[in-house]
């Protein structure tokens, strides 16, 4: 069986597992294939057949979405045995499944005690559905209308956890195998709680796991990642991971996207534009998405429509316009349903697409913007008195 990814070269010292220490057993589900490689090793599994094992514990985790490593009938009891001594194949838990009247459905995560993000599925869009992954707990951006952003960054999610959110949206959609003609998981998008560039390896990793055609499948072109405008990781977000991207932008000036949008301060409207016209791969069948939420009497009127067609000229664009998603003590208010609708007359006029995004998930809190867990970042002597406390409860 050939394979896309190109494995690191053997580890000869690997740390095998020593099997008289008591431990919680260590999740193979969310690893690439490097990682699945070392595991197999510390596992006891000959160097020489490891790239081999990795391979088909790749296939079983992301092609047929196993749970349990008896269905693994092409790898030998023996073998078998020892991986489920030393690892299991659980996801993180979902803490909290809500479904909306209209069909999205809302998970809250934990990942780790007292960690936890939120991952929304939303049927009917694009090929099928789309997939609104979290890359960080919390955020550092501030956006003044963006719910996550009043929520303190707590840490970056790992490679691994960024991959469990699609395996556990899967699961609960009872779509395995990635063969399954049915699937509706089919397109994926980097739009939930934090920015993604300030997190660019473990997503990048992420998406070599996701888009392996021979695990899970997702195209590289249905994944999207978007960025409030990190410009120095524009470039290089294209040229590692090949996918398409969008951008949060929401004003079409320096004062009011610096109110709106804080990293703009850092990263003004010219520098963004520049790095824009020069992703990698940037044409006609690759657009850029640019997301503009409508905020009433804020950034809506007709003349921030020609702003935005001005500003715009010359670069491949889709302008998804976003009726305000409220929240809690939110400051702002959306747009009125004909200024959005005159609006998007304007910039289509212009020759841009500008779909108006139909809200989903409003009534579950699951609309853009709104994602928000209540995770808070935790000291790490906070965290080693936590894990023996676990640990002791557990006989351990």
């Amino acid at each position: 069986m050939s394979h896309a990814l190109n494995i690191a070269a053997a580890n000869v010292n690997a740390p095998r597992i020593d099997d008289s220490t008591p431990r919680s057993l260590t999740s193979l589900a969310g690893m690439g294939r490097t990682q699945l490689r070392e595991a197999a090793l510390a596992c006891g599994v000959e160097e020489r057949k490891a790239k081999m094992r990795a391979n088909q514990l790749f296939g079983w985790i992301y092609h047929y979405g196993s749970t349990s490593f008896d269905e693994m009938t092409n790898i030998d009891k023996e073998t078998r045995a020892r991986l489920a001594a030393h690892y299991t194949l659980d996801r993180p838990k979902i803490l909290e499944r809500q479904v909306s009247t209209d069909g999205t459905r809302k998970y809250l995560i934990e990942l780790a005690p007292g960690v936890e993000c939120e991952t929304v599925f939303i049927p009917d869009v694009a090929r099928s559905g789309a997939l609104c992954v979290s890359s960080q707990v919390g955020c550092t951006l501030n956006c003044t209308f963006c719910h996550t952003g009043t929520q303190a960054l707590v840490r970056n999610l790992t490679a691994a956890e960024i991959v469990a959110q699609v395996m556990i949206a899967r699961d609960d959609l009872a779509e395995w195998p990635s063969s399954n003609d049915d699937r509706k998981v089919t397109n994926i998008v980097f739009m939930g709680m934090g920015e993604p560039l300030y997190n660019l390896d473990h997503v990048s990793d992420s998406i070599d796991t996701i888009s392996d055609p021979e695990g899970m499948a997702i195209g590289r072109r249905r994944i999207t990642v978007s960025t409030s405008g990190v410009v120095p990781k524009i470039s290089e977000l294209g040229t590692r991971t090949n996918t398409m991207l969008a951008i949060s932008l929401h004003a079409t000036n320096d004062a009011l996207r610096d109110e709106l949008v804080p990293l703009n301060k850092k990263y003004p409207l010219k520098m963004l534009m520049d790095a824009i016209r020069a992703y990698p791969g940037l044409n006609n069948s690759r657009r850029i998405t640019f997301e503009y939420v409508m905020l009433k009497g804020v950034n809506d009127s007709l003349a921030e429509a020609r702003a935005l067609v001005k500003l715009l000229k010359g670069v491949p664009a889709k302008i998804n316009l976003i009726p305000f998603n409220p929240w809690p003590n939110s400051p702002y208010e959306c747009s009125d349903w004909p200024q959005i609708v005159a609006f998007a007359d304007l910039v289509n006029k212009a020759g841009y697409a500008s779909p108006i995004r139909t809200p989903r998930g409003r009534d579950i809190f699951a609309a853009c913007g709104q994602l928000r867990s209540e995770s808070k970042k935790v000291k790490a002597s906070e965290l080693k008195k936590q894990r023996l406390e676990q640990q002791a409860a557990a006989g351990e």
